[in-house]
């Protein structure tokens, strides 16, 4: 009974999927007051999310209906054992599981996966267009990101399990504080910018030119799985960045204004840069971002 509440409850879906609609609403909201607009009120993505589930879901007739429908699903469920398993080593380091960050480093490529996979199977020409995009652009960040992963791993001596990470950084201090432990955070920073699908960065949904691309089929029930992982993505992955990089002590007020400095920071980047174009992306990760990882590795590796 206590693992189905951690799943589904706290600090699983319900608890993360709600920061993460809040998180999403205060974007919206920041957003909005940038461009000199009023934005919508704190419950509108909850609404949103209700109004899809009443909606008729609506099958591409040509495509594939099985994959079309379970891909969602399969991110979705991908993020709700990421945020259990964030929440478990927060809630309790000593718990942790070895390897839980291969695990969930892992976890977090599904949902793209499950994009891909989904507008691939809908037969529609802007879906695939999409998908390419997405394709080429997690050969983009994800190596930088692995890279960023591997500072945190040499600097916490070998360890593999968020636990262990988090209590190395509250007995010697965070990561961040050390000169490679501040540039794998810039680098990691940039790469969920990238996993969120946030300016610059969203040319697989670029709504102004391929009409939501990888989305443009998603209607009803399937689409508010779509939110609902994203919302999810958007409280898991500043929580990892913390986690990995930035754990003083475990003092609730303390994460949570860290959490929401990441959020700012992910927002201003976003509506203060243009979207690049998938080559400009390409090289923007395999050029600077991937440098300044290996550079952070090798530093790590001295000990600076």
């Amino acid at each position: 009974m206590d693992v189905l509440f951690s799943y589904l409850v706290f600090p699983g879906f319900l608890f993360s999927a709600s920061a993460g609609l809040f998180a999403g609403w205060i974007d919206r909201k920041l957003t909005a007051r940038i461009q000199y607009r009023v934005g919508p009120p704190w419950y509108q993505n909850f609404v949103d999310i209700l109004k899809l589930c009443y909606k008729e879901t609506v099958v591409p007739y040509a495509g594939s209906r099985a994959a079309f429908l379970l891909s969602p699903i399969a991110g979705f469920l991908s993020m709700i054992l990421v945020v259990s398993i964030l929440g478990r080593a927060i809630q309790s380091p000593l718990e942790s599981f070895a390897g839980d960050l291969i695990v969930v480093t892992y976890l977090l490529i599904i949902p793209a996966l499950a994009v891909i996979i989904g507008a691939s199977s809908s037969n529609n020409p802007f879906a695939s267009i999409g998908a390419s995009r997405e394709m080429k652009l997690i050969l983009g960040y994800e190596l930088p990101f692995v890279l960023a992963m591997a500072v945190v791993v040499i600097k916490s001596h070998g360890a593999l399990n968020l636990g262990a990470i988090i209590n190395r950084q509250i007995a010697f201090g965070p990561h961040i504080a050390s000169f490679s432990g501040a540039l794998a955070f810039v680098v990691a920073l940039l790469c969920i910018q990238a996993k969120l699908c946030l300016v610059p960065f969203d040319m697989s949904e670029a709504e102004q030119e391929i009409m939501a691309g990888a989305l443009v089929e998603y209607s009803g029930f399937p689409l508010a799985v779509i939110k609902l992982t994203k919302a999810l993505l958007l409280y898991a992955l500043p929580v990892l960045l913390i986690s990995l990089f930035w754990v003083n002590n475990l003092n609730l007020p303390s994460l949570i204004v860290k959490y929401f400095l990441i959020l700012l920071a992910i927002i201003l980047i976003k509506n203060t840069n243009p979207r690049l174009r998938i080559d400009q992306a390409m090289k923007f990760f395999w050029g600077p971002v991937s440098f300044l990882a290996v550079l952070s590795v090798v530093l790590a590796l001295i000990g600076l």
